[in-house]
């Protein structure tokens, strides 16, 4: 969450610079994760130019959880956990398989400690380890229950100074301060529930948020947390930022090399060289539809993903016209959301689907997917049913009273609030006192809906879902209830009042991209690399493949990918 701020006012960081064509040693397009690369290859001594498309420096970035995937990384051992590069790479091979080429994964994990000693070194950020946020797949061989996620401590962003209302807004904006971690929202969540460990992390966050208000303090966590901490990391090394410049394309010499890139800014063209090599970290194409539609499904709707607004993959279209392979554009980080009202963009959804006392249905009324694992399985399962010719046309998250009365819904109702009467006007939600009026309300047969309720609720009453397997995994188990026995993610439905809010599968951005090598270099279809071309983040095809390992891996392999482009670049000089 993030407090609100005014518009940005800058166009260049230092603020009064002029644009003009110019000659640099590195040239990062982008402000999300191209902050980490920017980063590194200053302290390699190269002159580095950010240019950001958008008027806010960040990317999705800063409107992300800003959890970090960090195995066998040193913010883990000084907490105390137990882990090794080895047990990582049994997993990612396990859950990776052939969808991404090994040496990505390898490469990860063996320049990981080096990027977060990096971090450390040229940013505020203190991180620490997400005790018990679990892998997204544990069971899988080298699998973590114990979790390999780490985060940014709230940061005061006021270190920002004049440029903290060029910081990209959050996708929860907030008028009280409330500088909540993702190992905060678990309890945070469950505060009605469990209120020793719930109620104490209220407060506290209460306290840090108002109280730093008082001294001119400015705490955020999450992803706003971590970008203002790699933004402040920027501003100290004196690394220039162009705002407002958008990316037209990549200058070759006759042998194919990037040299460097064209842009506009201001509906006036600029020619930047670059002598070392240019790092693409504009993210993917989450709102470029015609793309979207043709690589992924004409099912998906507009303005769903949760992406920043101005990632409509540019950077990866001008990559293919200096002849850049692409993979895996059919991927995204799928998550699904509580459906938006008009004119804002769908709400934020995680422990919701998790809680016992809870389901999802479609169009049908019937169950279709474990509704507690993670948010892109969950996703990649829609789209493999919509493949196979039993598409999910809509879905509906059904509960009743004593769950609206026991957890925090869509990061805004909490316990025992109403759902607002906005949401009925606008046909997102529900409610009825009895479960064959719900169906007629949400159009779904009653006579198939109150079979999967009876399913569902004798399977609950025994604590198993031999249907989905919910529950089955620590990940399930993570966002469960564990007041609720046998099994934290299941409860029957029993008494009414029932119910229902519509859903929608948004994204937090795509992941597919140019196809890139373990030095993060652009490589053709043929496999030949494009000298002086780096892509990173959801520019690049994901290293992991088809697979989301954990929470804070997509941030996570574009600051690694960030250090590793950065390190290379320094040793290679493409223009004299």
């Amino acid at each position: 969450m993030s407090l609100t701020v005014t518009d940005s006012t800058h166009t260049t960081i230092p603020a009064g610079l002029t644009i003009a064509d110019t000659e640099v040693d590195l040239l990062v397009v982008g402000s999300g994760t191209g902050l980490g690369a920017a980063l590194a290859a200053h302290e390699q001594g190269l002159s580095v130019l950010v240019i950001e498309k958008s008027s806010y420096v960040g990317g999705s970035t800063a409107r992300s959880g800003g959890a970090l995937w960090l195995p066998a990384s040193p913010v883990i051992e000084e907490c105390g956990g137990l882990d090794t590069a080895q047990r990582a790479s049994t997993y990612l091979d396990a859950v990776v398989g052939d969808s991404a080429p090994q040496d990505r994964s390898t490469a990860y994990l063996r320049h990981l400690p080096a990027t977060v000693d990096m971090l450390r070194r040229t940013t505020p950020m203190k991180l620490f380890w997400a005790k018990e946020y679990s892998d997204y797949h544990p069971e899988a061989p080298g699998g973590s229950a114990a979790g390999r996620t780490c985060e940014c401590r709230p940061l005061n962003t006021a270190i920002l100074g004049e440029y903290l209302a060029d910081l990209r807004p959050g996708v929860m904006e907030v008028s009280i301060p409330m500088p909540t971690t993702g190992a905060d929202y678990r309890w945070l969540n469950l505060m009605s529930r469990i209120p020793r460990k719930g109620l104490p992390t209220v407060i506290k966050r209460l306290a840090q948020g108002l109280g730093g208000l008082a001294l001119g303090r400015r705490y955020a966590a999450g992803g706003q947390a971590l970008a203002a901490g790699l933004f402040a990391g920027a501003i100290r090394a004196g690394i220039t930022i162009w705002l407002d410049t958008a990316l037209t394309g990549l200058v070759t010499d006759d042998g194919g090399q990037v040299t460097g890139a064209t842009v506009v800014h201001a509906d006036a063209a600029f020619t930047i060289t670059a002598r070392h090599g240019v790092v693409l970290a504009a993210g993917g194409f989450d709102h470029h539809m015609d793309m979207r539609w043709k690589f992924q499904s004409e099912s998906l709707g507009r303005n769903l993903s949760l992406g920043a607004r101005s990632n409509t993959g540019d950077a990866i279209r001008m990559g293919q016209e200096v002849g850049a392979g692409i993979a895996l554009m059919d991927q995204s980080w799928w998550f699904p959301a509580v459906a938006p009202l008009p004119g804002a963009a769908p709400a934020v959804m995680l422990a919701e689907r998790s809680l016992p006392g809870s389901f999802i249905v479609d169009q049908n009324g019937r169950r279709f997917a474990n509704e507690s694992a993670d948010y892109m399985s969950f996703g990649q399962r829609v789209l493999e049913l919509e493949a196979a010719g039993t598409p999910v046309e809509s879905m509906w998250i059904v509960f009743d009273q004593q769950y609206r009365n026991s957890y925090v819904f869509a990061a805004e109702l909490f316990p025992r609030m109403p759902i607002p009467q906005r949401w009925y006007d606008a046909g997102i939600a529900f409610r009825a006192d009895n479960l064959t009026d719900l169906a007629t309300q949400i159009n779904v047969p009653a006579g198939t809906f109150r079979a999967t309720v009876d399913r569902f609720n004798e399977n609950a009453f025994a604590g198993e879902d031999p249907d989905f397997g919910r529950g089955r995994s620590a990940y399930d188990r993570y966002y469960g209830d564990p007041t609720i026995t046998p099994s934290p993610n299941l409860r029957p439905l029993l008494s009414g009042p029932f119910y229902a809010v519509k859903m929608v599968l948004s994204d937090l951005g795509t992941c597919g991209g140019l196809l890139a090598d373990s030095h993060a270099r652009v490589l053709r279809e043929d496999g030949t690399v494009i000298d002086g071309l780096y892509a990173i983040g959801n520019t690049a095809a994901n290293a992991f493949g088809r697979t989301y390992p954990g929470a804070g891996a997509t941030i996570a392999q574009g600051l690694v990918f960030g250090h590793i482009a950065a390190h290379h670049a320094a040793q290679s000089r493409l223009v004299a």
